[in-house]
């Protein structure tokens, strides 16, 4: 794990890639002593949050295409010009399917990243979202009906009944978008992918117990 990494994750989750994903026995003493002569321990104070509401649990679904959640985030390039990301993720095993990376992403663009989806990992049975205008485009609801696909929506203003996508949006942003400068779409793009690799096949995952996705999913075969 580089240095660089490391500062985006907790001691709990270090600890956690040494031995569930590289297979260290190092007890904890001894990765906490590194992990302070890094200083990965020195953190920046942040803000005062107001306290929320407690999110309404979700239910955990059973087998990997049961359920996917699908949202957007927004950044931008070095000169400013504005960027969007669509993220899918299922809800299973926390895996993250897609980070599309575009100046737009309508509702065509939508649909093609969810066709590219299914063509290596198969159809979901449902797919939670909000109620954004790329989600309720009948373009999107034409291609649900389709495909069979149930489109879940939350209720205005309640983020937390969405709360799978919600967490892992943190994650991107925390680990991914606000660590570098993209100067072009492309690099962007490029460094989404290298980035979503990660996240699967080597950052534990806490709510998964502290494994990756892709050990998730193989608990399924």
């Amino acid at each position: 794990m580089s240095e660089q990494r490391g500062r985006t994750l907790t001691f709990g989750l270090c600890f956690l890639y040494l031995r569930n994903v590289q297979g260290y026995g190092w007890n904890h003493k001894r990765v906490y002593r590194i992990y302070c002569a890094l200083e990965l321990n020195l953190r920046i104070k942040p803000k005062k949050r107001l306290k929320r509401d407690k999110p309404e649990p979700l239910a955990v679904p059973d087998r990997p295409n049961e359920t996917w959640s699908m949202d957007f985030m927004a950044d931008q390039l070095a000169d400013g010009r504005s960027i969007r990301t669509l993220n899918v993720l299922d809800d299973f095993n926390r895996e993250g399917l897609c980070i599309e990376v575009d100046f737009s992403l309508p509702a065509e663009r939508v649909v093609r990243s969810l066709n590219q989806i299914i063509e290596w990992r198969g159809k979901p049975q449902a797919i939670r979202i909000d109620n954004g205008p790329e989600y309720v485009s009948g373009k999107l609801m034409e291609w649900a009906e389709k495909h069979s696909v149930r489109l879940e929506y939350i209720q205005p203003g309640k983020p937390q009944q969405n709360a799978y996508i919600e967490r892992y949006n943190r994650t991107v942003r925390g680990e991914w978008l606000s660590q570098y400068i993209f100067e072009t779409i492309e690099e962007a793009q490029d460094q989404a992918t290298q980035w979503l690799w990660t996240y699967n096949n080597e950052r534990p995952n806490m709510g998964i117990g502290g494994i990756t996705p892709a050990m998730k999913l193989k608990t399924a075969a």
